[in-house]
């Protein structure tokens, strides 16, 4: 039996190295499409059948106006709002707090939308199409709240298929045990292309390699809507832990889902996708992107018309 299942995008992020403007909202397909396009169009062809945006306040307008009116005429669109003051009763924002709480955080803000299992993506990354198949596929046959521990996916990429030409980056490199189930998430700052392979640059400017085939998590998760409780939990405790520290740091998704590892509550399976996946990190990036998404179209894995072939 087939089952719902939803697509979470996390739009409330500032993109502060991108520069002026919202970098989720630049235009980078040969019909003026944006990346998001691309990600709704290949989560709906999969199969997804609802689409839930995370997004600010102060740019719901533009939002709407660039991308909700048209997805809303071919999906089931739902829009929620990430708030500083949208916590837990009894909880309250301090007035010095002024960032957002973290990805989260920008979850449970989707908390009424989501009746099933549901995936999490980033709205200024490509995932490519296999990514969004292989997903679909987990979340359709998994078993919510086998035994003891959550179910959760998330879905690798090839460290050299996520790498930027204009500067370092920041991965998560996946360990993971001899069944494919994700042991930790090795957090790696300043990893550049390094010829055909990948290094991470070190601040005194010398360079230790990286196997350009080691995996990483990108922010694409698979999740059952029993998730959303222990999540809440967990923001609960962090809000009280960070009441002893100045409400400083954020509640991050993968960083709850890493606790949860190594507390044996959770089972999480690593997925893979060979697609390269892009997105625009600095304002050089768009150019290449622009680029990626214009040969695509020519080698036909998407139509002039994006969304013609969905027949919605």
């Amino acid at each position: 039996m087939k089952r719902n299942a939803a697509l979470t995008v996390m739009a409330a992020g500032i993109g502060s190295r991108y520069g002026k403007g919202i970098k989720q909202l630049a235009k980078v397909g040969p019909s003026g499409e944006i990346i998001m396009d691309y990600s709704v169009h290949d989560a709906l062809a999969a199969g997804f059948d609802k689409i839930i945006f995370i997004i600010r306040k102060d740019i719901e307008k533009e939002f709407r106006d660039v991308i909700g009116r048209r997805m809303e005429k071919i999906a089931d669109v739902a829009y929620v709002f990430q708030e500083l003051d949208d916590l837990p009763d009894g909880f309250s924002c301090p007035p010095e707090r002024k960032k957002p709480w973290g990805t989260g955080q920008a979850i449970l803000a989707a908390r009424e939308e989501i009746n099933g299992p549901f995936a999490v993506i980033n709205a200024d990354d490509y995932y490519g199409k296999s990514a969004f198949v292989t997903l679909y596929d987990y979340l359709q046959n998994m078993v919510p709240g086998r035994g003891d521990k959550e179910q959760i996916a998330t879905v690798s990429f090839r460290l050299g298929n996520t790498l930027s030409d204009h500067g370092g980056v920041t991965r998560g490199i996946c360990l993971m045990d001899d069944e494919n189930h994700l042991t930790g998430v090795r957090e790696t700052k300043n990893i550049i292309r390094n010829g055909d392979g990948a290094a991470v640059q070190l601040p005194d400017g010398t360079i230790r390699e990286l196997d350009p085939d080691l995996r990483v998590s990108m922010n694409m998760w698979g999740l059952d809507e029993s998730f959303l409780d222990v999540l809440d939990g967990g923001f609960r405790a962090f809000l009280t832990e960070a009441g002893r520290h100045g409400y400083e740091g954020e509640f991050l998704l993968p960083t709850c889902i890493d606790g949860l590892i190594r507390e044996g509550r959770a089972e999480v399976s690593v997925l893979r996708s060979e697609d390269s996946w892009f997105g625009v990190t600095y304002q050089e990036d768009r150019p290449i992107v622009v680029e990626a998404f214009r040969a695509l179209t020519e080698q036909g894995a998407y139509g002039t018309d994006l969304y013609a072939d969905l027949n919605r």
